[in-house]
């Protein structure tokens, strides 16, 4: 690449970035608007104050701004080609010797980097901070304790609870909270440990708490009683409400944490789906954000020399959304027909790059 072409390439990444930052910031701005007023039904129960809505809304911060990076990157590329071109400045690029791959590599450049620089911080600051909102959050319901690494802890009268994973099953108001590997812990007037029951999973449908393939050891003062029971009903003042606020969410943990859950329950041969989905997705990020960017460089060359902003605004919208509408879509149906989610990720991006590359180009 010569000192031309460099230049080039170094002016329109900065023209992109600027771009991108731009309707980062503003829809940002709007994304966290609109969370800050939604928790305003929250205020006042349980000793949720408007100070814990404005700042569990501004913890989520790193979260929201990670999850709309591949929409905007979309969006502000187009803009800042789209910019270029509506003064002919592509054209004079390559009058010069700008190459059509030097145009691609800087428009790409931006994104690119910040894809990355968005894994950093999320895996750093963006999990914390969400976890900060989680615990100001569970001033909504009751009090419970999210440990690092063995889930959610509650205690219920002389009874303490644990859970390892939970998700929420069915839709609407047929929908069910149902937690895996939980194990109950009763403590006897003097301290000492009563029993313990395991449960392999335990759900509470109809507002009935129910306990699964059960194991209950009792403790007694001269000997130990093991029984093994199918399934027992569970009273407890636990709520689905309180348990959803405080589970341990894929979304919350870092790469490192789901990798640890993913294997732990492997092991016990339970469900890890859920842990799976989160981490493949984390993973395929900066691949998803490069091939959307790289999808719509078609635009640039062909069709956004004549239809200014508002073209250049429609058309990232369309291509943002629609990629992230297909991946929920091949998302879920990976978890209905049980294929690899890896495959659901990668046909997302790569529908709406031959969709663009397929139609348009052959106007290049």
């Amino acid at each position: 690449m010569n000192r031309i072409g460099r230049e080039m390439t170094e002016y329109l990444a900065l023209i992109v970035l600027k771009t991108i930052a731009l309707v980062w910031l503003v829809l940002l701005g709007f994304d966290l608007i609109n969370a800050f007023y939604n928790s305003f039904s929250d205020v006042g129960k349980n000793g949720f104050t408007l100070n814990y809505a404005l700042l569990s809304t501004l913890f989520t911060t790193p979260r929201r701004a990670y999850d709309l990076l591949p929409v905007v990157s979309v969006i502000g590329l187009l803009l800042g080609l789209g910019q270029l071109a509506g003064k002919s400045e592509l054209i004079a690029m390559a009058s010069v010797g700008v190459s059509r791959l030097q145009i691609a590599i800087g428009a790409l450049l931006p994104a690119v980097v910040l894809s990355g620089a968005m894994i950093i911080t999320n895996e750093t600051v963006g999990i914390a901070s969400e976890k900060q909102a989680l615990s100001l959050n569970s001033h909504k319901a009751s009090k419970f304790t999210l440990a690092r690494y063995s889930g959610v802890w509650a205690k219920d009268g002389d009874l303490y609870f644990n859970a390892r994973s939970g998700s929420a099953k069915g839709s609407g108001d047929a929908a069910w909270l149902e937690l895996a590997d939980v194990r109950l812990y009763r403590v006897g007037k003097d301290g000492a440990l009563a029993s313990i029951t395991q449960a392999k999973s335990a759900s509470n449908q109809s507002d009935h708490w129910q306990l699964n393939e059960v194991q209950r050891t009792t403790f007694k003062p001269d000997s130990v009683l093991l029984e093994r029971m199918g399934q027992i009903p569970w009273k407890t003042q636990i709520t689905n409400e309180s348990l959803e606020a405080t589970l341990s969410r894929p979304g919350n943990l870092s790469l490192h944490e789901l990798r640890t859950n993913i294997d732990y329950l492997e092991r016990n041969k339970l469900d890890a789906r859920v842990f799976t989905t989160a981490y493949w997705g984390r993973l395929f990020y900066p691949f998803k954000i490069a091939l959307l960017c790289l999808a719509v460089l078609p635009f640039a060359f062909g069709s956004l020399r004549s239809g200014g902003l508002g073209k250049s605004l429609f058309l990232g919208i369309i291509v943002g959304v629609s990629a992230m509408l297909l991946e929920r879509l091949f998302v879920s149906l990976s978890d209905v027909y049980r294929f690899d989610v890896r495959v659901a990720y990668v046909l997302a991006p790569l529908s709406v790059f031959a969709l663009c590359w397929g139609y348009l180009a052959k106007r290049i």
